[in-house]
Formats: C-alpha cells, structure tokens, sequence
C-alpha cells in the first residue's frame, strides 16, 4: 500500500510539473523580454505546491477507496512493482467499479497531461515558426530533450492503465522500461543537452583521436 501511494503521489507531481515546465519554456522562447516577471519566485513557489497538491489529491483519491478492501486470497503480484490495477484482482470482492475509477483517475490524467502537453509544445513551435525561421531551429533544439522524457515518461504509463492488457508479459515490459530505462535514460538526455558537456565529451573525442594518430 505504501509503494502505491508513493508511486501515484510522485506521478501525479511529476506531471504537473511537467506542464509547468512546458509554460516555462513557452514563456522563456515566446516572451524573452518579460521571462523574469512572469515566472517569478511566487509563481515557481506556488507551481511547486500545485505539484505536491496534485500528486496527493491523486493518490489519496484511489488509495481511500483500495486500503479497505479485503485480501483474504493469494497475496503475489506477479510484476515487479505493486501497482493497483494487479493489486485490485487479488481482492475478494467486486471491484469492477474502482477499476473504472483507476483507469479515469490515472489512466486520462495522463492521456490529458500528454495532449495538453502536445497542444503546448505546438503552439510553441507555431509562435516561434511565425517569427522566424532560426528561431524555428532553436526552439526544436530546446525543446528536443523534454518532448523526448514526456515521450518515455507518458508513453508506458498511458498503455498500463489504458490498454486493457490481459497478457501479463506486456504489462511486465512496459513496467520495466517506465521504472528502469526511462530513470536511465532521462539523466543521459538532458547531460546530452548539456553544453559544457559536450564540450568536454568532444575534447576527450579530439584527445583520442590524436593520441591515436600518435601511435
């Protein structure tokens, strides 16, 4: 009960704050000149507390309704993480109505998250587009390494909760790419994106290549 909790608490901030991070970057590319009044320390402040507040009211929202059921059956969750859509089957009760509640409460929350997040990522690139085409290029190099983790991060959690998967090896695969790879992969894309890092990665390039030539 508690790993549920947490991972619905910290999916539900996660998402939030990547919305709020899809307006810092229409602000930071469509409105340059008027970034540092509009995304203010109140604004930051309050968009981090809208996070914590959306994970919690997300989380506490299923996990009301799921600590009171009875478990009186087998207790094996053949996944690698408790989850509640598999944690719901074990119970010895109908629970075909908090199942719909799940696939509404998480299931569109993410689909939602992920179009709005789509919508704003367009309107960006069509702001930018009208203006400029350098500014086209900028805004996709920017912009290229966030869509990339929504990808991965929207991507498994909208198929576990809205596909409905009967073959457990499907769940299992989506399951380990959204809590190994993706945590993988995001540290890497956004170092990637990092310009003193691939500064430094092309001088140990050009320091091999010379060596080599030494040889």
């Amino acid at each position: 009960m508690a790993q549920m909790f947490f991972l619905h608490f910290f999916g539900g901030s996660e998402m939030t704050l990547l919305i709020v991070m899809a307006v810092d970057r229409y602000v930071a590319i469509c409105k340059p000149l008027h970034y540092t009044a509009i995304m203010n320390r109140r604004v930051l402040l309050g968009s981090v507390l809208l996070s914590w507040t959306v994970g919690f009211v997300h989380t506490m929202s299923q996990m009301v309704f799921t600590i009171t059921l009875p478990f009186c059956g087998p207790n094996i969750v053949d996944n690698i993480f408790c989850d509640l859509p598999l944690v719901l089957k074990l119970a010895c009760t109908e629970t075909y109505v908090l199942q719909l509640l799940v696939i509404a409460d998480s299931g569109l929350l993410s689909f939602i998250c992920f179009i709005l997040l789509l919508i704003s990522y367009t309107v960006i690139l069509v702001t930018v587009r009208r203006r400029s085409s350098d500014g086209l290029s900028k805004a996709l190099s920017t912009l290229s390494a966030h869509i990339t983790v929504v990808t991965l991060f929207f991507g498994p959690c909208i198929f576990i909760y809205v596909w409905p998967f009967s073959r457990f090896s499907v769940d299992k695969f989506l399951s380990v790419f959204y809590s190994v790879i993706t945590p993988l992969l995001n540290p890497i894309i956004y170092t990637l994106r990092n310009q003193e890092m691939r500064a430094a990665m092309s001088r140990l390039r050009t320091q091999h290549v010379s060596s080599r030539q030494t040889f």
